[in-house]
């Protein structure tokens, strides 16, 4: 399965493999109603207040998800620039402004510092976006991300960019993309098994993250290295059709399907951050959408690390 389930998603990436960063951005053609529901607290983030329920314009146009931490939002401005030029934003009568919603993840400990997604960057994504983009791993936003960060980058793991397809009987589609770039770890949900997190060198095991901060390891305090360095962005796509208020509830089931997967999550050194997207007018019980929408999640953040590589 790929984005072509729905009309007018496309997605596309920047990668800088020699860097280590990278941008992604999640296109809506024909607008999508959305919301966003941050749980992290070191979030940097762009447009939310437009997702807002109480907010006045109904839709969205893109989603961009980019590393280099606040440095990389300037990529946003290159979406939107392609944007315009495709005529495709809010009417406002003299200009169609883009709406866009955007989140960063903090690669600069890995690869080079210097050199973040710019506006040439989100530009090229767009004009490589694809229905049938699914490469998953160390490619755009996910390039640099890293997992398991407890006890510093050294023990950590190769995080990236997961996504997951899903249908609600024969009736609706849900798609989630994610770019895993944790403090916690990531666990299968279903088996209770870490997948990728922070190692234990003397024992090639898993220090196992939660334990590790129940046994008050950690100390007291903040660790300011480890502040602001860390988040998972979720993009999810539904063909349900959604109120603003419905969608807002349905971000924060997304957020549910991020704990499953992260331990722990919604830290205070994490941005947690995700965007529910509808772009149909299908209908389906709601709570099967939001129990389908959590799982959908879950898996696109195992899908992440299970298709990332080692960062050389």
């Amino acid at each position: 399965m790929d984005w072509s389930v729905f009309e007018g998603v496309r997605v596309g990436h920047v990668t800088d493999s020699e860097n280590k960063t990278g941008v992604t951005v999640i296109l809506f053609e024909r607008g999508a109603v959305a919301s966003v529901e941050v749980r992290g607290s070191a979030s940097g983030t762009f447009g939310t207040d437009t997702a807002s329920p109480l907010h006045l314009v109904p839709q969205i146009h893109a989603v961009v998800f980019t590393g280099g931490s606040a440095f990389g939002l300037e990529s946003i401005f290159g979406v939107m620039q392609w944007l315009e030029e495709h005529e495709i934003g809010f009417d406002t009568q003299v200009a169609k402004v883009p709406i866009i919603v955007g989140g960063v993840v903090f690669d600069l400990r890995v690869g080079s510092p210097n050199v973040r997604p710019t506006k040439e960057w989100g530009y090229k994504a767009c004009q490589v976006a694809s229905p049938f983009e699914v490469s998953q791993g160390n490619v755009g936003a996910g390039t640099g991300a890293t997992v398991g960060k407890v006890k510093g980058i050294e023990f950590a793991m190769t995080g990236g960019v997961g996504i997951s397809f899903r249908s609600i009987g024969d009736r609706a589609f849900v798609a989630a993309l994610a770019v895993v770039n944790a403090w916690g770890d990531i666990v299968d949900w279903r088996t209770g098994k870490i997948v990728a997190g922070a190692r234990d060198p003397e024992t090639g095991g898993w220090i196992d993250t939660e334990s590790y901060l129940l046994r008050g390891e950690m100390g007291f305090g903040f660790t300011p290295m480890l502040v602001g360095e860390n988040t998972t962005l979720v993009c999810v796509v539904t063909d349900v059709g959604l109120t603003k208020v419905q969608a807002t509830k349905a971000a924060q089931w997304a957020q549910n399907g991020l704990a499953l997967a992260v331990r722990p999550a919604h830290t205070m050194y994490d941005g947690d951050f995700a965007v529910v997207a509808s772009v149909g007018n299908k209908s389906c019980d709601f709570h099967s959408l939001c129990v389908a929408i959590q799982h959908t999640v879950a898996e696109a953040i195992i899908n992440a690390v299970s298709n990332s590589v080692p960062l050389q």
